[in-house]
């Protein structure tokens, strides 16, 4: 089937890790610090801007949400 357009196994295979990568995995990382941050308690407007961050700016957004944003919940005993 492939084989009409010119491309090989090994082409198809690159093509849909490519895909992944650059399309599913953002995605799903956007929609799991979305997930986290909504069920989860901040200091006063920090929920918020962390939503508009990560809708906004999604790649940056969920990396910086990951890497600083999840310090700033609220701990619960």
């Amino acid at each position: 089937m492939f084989g009409m357009f010119g491309m090989g196994s090994s082409e198809v295979v690159v093509i849909l890790v490519t895909v992944f990568i650059l399309g599913i995995l953002p995605l799903v990382l956007t929609i799991w610090a979305l997930v986290d941050i909504l069920k989860n308690e901040f200091t006063e407007y920090n929920k918020v801007i962390w939503v508009l961050v990560v809708v906004l700016v999604p790649v940056i957004g969920f990396i910086l949400y990951f890497f600083i944003g999840r310090d700033q919940k609220i701990k619960t005993a």
